[in-house]
């Protein structure tokens, strides 16, 4: 028997979506006004699915405590009030949209989970606006 098994985490983040060899018009051509060169926030929603086998001595899929224990010092230590750009080492050379933000995610999770997980990543990055990443 397979399930899925999810854990929600928040955290605020600001960035700037932009390319550092285009101009300041280039870039806000392409991103808006996300390129704002003074950055720009957002209140990001995760939500960590595994999926697996149930353990049939203990009912679990994983501990629970386990897994918010790796969500806190994986991505929220790192990443709640932070300049991504500026702040977090992953998005150095990396522009931090909200696809790339989820993979970065979803990176640090695969390091520190058994390999007997599948990992969902779902990354609301504004109520309407959200991506899903699988690996």
């Amino acid at each position: 028997m397979s399930l899925t098994i999810y854990r929600k985490a928040h955290f605020n983040a600001a960035h700037r979506l932009y390319k550092k060899e285009w101009s300041d018009a280039k870039n806000f051509e392409v991103f808006g006004k996300c390129s704002n060169p003074h950055y720009h926030g957002h209140n990001y929603d995760l939500e960590v699915g595994l999926t697996g086998t149930m353990d049939p001595e203990t009912g679990f899929l994983i501990d629970l405590k386990i897994l918010k224990t790796i969500i806190e010092e994986e991505i929220l230590t790192p990443f709640d009030h932070k300049n991504l750009n500026v702040e977090v080492l992953e998005f150095k050379d990396l522009n931090p949209t909200v696809e790339n933000i989820a993979i970065v995610i979803w990176n640090k999770l695969n390091t520190r989970l058994q390999s007997k997980y599948q990992i969902s990543v779902k990354l609301y990055e504004t109520p309407r606006n959200f991506v899903v990443y699988t690996g």
